[in-house]
């Protein structure tokens, strides 16, 4: 036991100083972006600085975000986002001063240049492929660097607020077009904030204060576009999954979305539940209610390619398990799963989607099988391990939600009577078993996280599981209705003192 544990904290070990030399060698490239002029000093003093700024960084992210902290790539990514927004910097530094000078305001100081560097760019970028709180602490690092190579006290100041203002106009992007939007209140805060800065240093009644306050508006188009031109390539590279790449797949011209709606309508229609179970129980236990919904629609993919073995699919009444052996039964049940990975795989699906493919039944038991099972054996009976899915079981509270509407959407089916009391003891037995299975060991759900849900579930299938009255003149069931047999009545009733009403007048005539 103590070796495996010596074992384990020498790995650890191991992480943590590569994680340490990847930090030193992005204060270094940093530290060569913000370089104005040669010198070993001034460079060692950068690096330090650097180093510095980027361990504070790295603590805030052990610290609130361990799900960045322990994938690898995210840091490398977060990591190349500062030198690149540095380096950018740098870039549009020489195109706005050759502006500057071409139109004569290069004899003037620079700091009516400095306003249209787009620097909150890689706030903007950091709230989309990470989060926010991850974006203020980025804007707070890149916006000292940048004051440091522009030598200037203000700078760091304008930048600051412009990236905090990038990062709150990204929030709730769920569109590119959104991007335009952002890059409008970058520019207007901008400006607003160079018309400050420049009241501050005595300088907002001079000829400068003009083509300043002009350069920080036109920032928000650099924005815009600087954006819109990384966003697509990192998101690729890095393999990273924001609001915009989840709001594309749920479009119906999705090749995997237009196969599982033709190939296995009932299946779709159950996924399409299961997103709106999840989706409304997403925000009460903090994940993200456009991953949930997604996950849900693409959980159940593997299924288009045996439709007929799966019940919701089966227009008839005779079932395909029936001729059947109960573990051949279970085999093609389960490998639904794993047909899944395959298709997500091949068509591209990212890897957070994955995932939950893999882990939406966890570990779970195939109960009918095997039940059918052990009543066909007399002796021996069933290992509980051939009639499983191979898991893994949930590792986050998304792939936990889409567990548990799956389970819960496929048993309101058998349901009599869909009272809403019925509808939350369904709810409550089918979620108790999931947890009493252990099949939530491995996610983040609390307690009280699933009281929540229990009470999201319910309310969604009691609106989805509501009563119709009954159509009038219609019989859908073969048989009448009672709003039909009255009129049936009422209408005979009607006819036979009509009758009577005949008779009694041709007596009279008659006499």
């Amino acid at each position: 036991m103590k070796d495996m544990k010596n074992g384990t904290q020498k790995i650890s070990r191991k992480i943590d100083i590569k994680k340490y030399l990847l930090l030193i060698v992005f204060g270094f490239l940093a530290a060569i972006a913000i370089q104005e002029r040669a010198g070993a000093e001034r460079f060692a003093g950068g690096l330090l600085t650097a180093c510095l700024l980027l361990a504070i960084l790295y603590r805030d992210i052990r610290r609130y975000k361990p799900a960045y902290f322990k994938n690898y790539s995210m840091l490398v990514l977060l990591g190349f986002m500062i030198v690149s927004t540095l380096v950018l910097g740098r870039f549009f530094e020489y195109i706005l001063v050759n502006l500057a000078h071409g139109i004569g305001l290069a004899p003037m100081d620079n700091i009516t240049w400095w306003f249209g560097i787009p620097i909150a760019s890689g706030a903007m970028l950091a709230t989309l492929l990470f989060d926010f709180h991850t974006a203020i602490v980025f804007s707070f690092v890149v916006s000292l660097l940048s004051g440091l190579w522009l030598n200037s006290a203000i700078f760091p100041v304008y930048a600051f607020i412009g990236s905090l203002t990038a990062a709150f106009s990204v929030i709730r992007c769920k569109r590119r077009s959104a991007l335009l939007r952002g890059g409008f209140y970058v520019g207007v805060m901008n400006s607003i904030t160079a018309s400050i800065l420049l009241l501050f240093t005595g300088e907002f009644f001079s000829a400068k204060a003009f083509p300043a306050v002009m350069f920080a508006l036109s920032s928000g188009i650099s924005v815009t576009a600087v954006v819109s031109v990384m966003l697509p390539i990192l998101e690729y590279t890095f393999k990273v999954t924001t609001d915009i790449s989840l709001l594309e797949l749920l479009d119906m011209e999705q090749p995997l979305m237009k196969n599982l709606m033709i190939t296995a309508p009932g299946t779709y229609h159950h996924s399409v539940i299961v997103g709106n179970l999840v989706e409304s129980a997403a925000e009460a236990v903090g994940v993200n209610p456009l991953l949930a919904r997604v996950s849900s629609y693409y959980h159940d993919i593997g299924k288009i390619k045996m439709p007929e073995y799966f019940i919701e699919n089966q227009s008839s009444s005779l079932s395909k398990h029936e001729k059947l052996a109960p573990h051949m039964s279970s085999m093609i049940i389960s490998s639904h799963v794993k047909e899944g990975v395959e298709l997500a795989n091949q068509h591209k699906l990212p890897q957070p989607i994955i995932d939950i493919i893999e882990q939406h039944h966890g570990t779970s038991l195939m109960t009918f099988f095997y039940q059918k099972a052990k009543g066909q054996r007399e002796e021996n009976e069933p290992a509980e391990e051939e009639y499983k899915y191979p898991g893994p079981k949930p590792q986050t509270r998304v792939a936990a939600l889409v567990m548990m509407a799956d389970a819960v959407e496929a048993a309101s089916k058998v349901l009599n009577g869909p009272t809403p009391a019925r509808i939350a003891a369904l709810v409550d037995k089918i979620i108790n078993h999931i947890f009493l299975e252990g099949q939530l060991d491995e996610c983040e759900l609390t307690l009280k996280d699933i009281s929540e849900i229990k009470k999201h579930f319910s309310y969604i299938l009691t609106g989805i599981l509501h009563k119709r009255i009954d159509y009038p003149s219609f019989n859908f069931n073969g048989s009448a209705s009672k709003s039909q047999e009255a009129q049936r009545q009422i209408n005979e009733g009607s006819n036979t003192e009509q009758a009577k009403n005949g008779k009694d007048k041709s007596a009279k005539d008659k006499t």
